[in-house]
């Protein structure tokens, strides 16, 4: 049996940024660049941030749905298009109505145009 040492993986040195993700050839996959995104009104980096957490939340309700009996629905390719409209609406609408609260940090993010906020932190620092 092999024991672990928790004091061991507890996080106790500066964490880097994420890197961007990339293709199998190298080009990243991310479409804007900060300095890119900065050509943006304030209310159309909200949109974009909202968008986003409205697309993990009806990732996350795809999955959540799963787990649900059957709701009486007929099981044809109509319904199943209904349904699914039906969870992308309402994802959106969460999102849009505040969400989870994901989208303040990506909204953050991409105003956050101070590099000197992006450098490496310790994790003992921010708790």
């Amino acid at each position: 049996m092999i024991l672990m040492d928790i004091a061991k993986s507890i996080l106790t040195q500066p964490v880097s940024p994420p890197m961007p993700l990339e293709n199998s050839n190298g080009t990243p996959i991310v479409k804007w660049q900060r300095g890119e995104i900065d050509g943006f009104s304030e209310d159309e980096k909200k949109q974009i941030a909202k968008d986003f957490e409205s697309v993990l939340l009806n990732k996350l309700m795809d999955e959540m749905k799963n787990t649900i009996g059957s709701w009486g629905f007929d099981k044809d390719g109509a319904s199943s298009q209904v349904q699914g409209i039906f969870w992308l609406y309402l994802a959106r609408d969460i999102a849009n109505n505040g969400g989870i609260g994901l989208w303040k940090d990506i909204y953050q993010f991409l105003t956050d145009t101070n590099e000197s906020k992006t450098t490496i932190k310790s994790l003992d620092r921010n708790v």
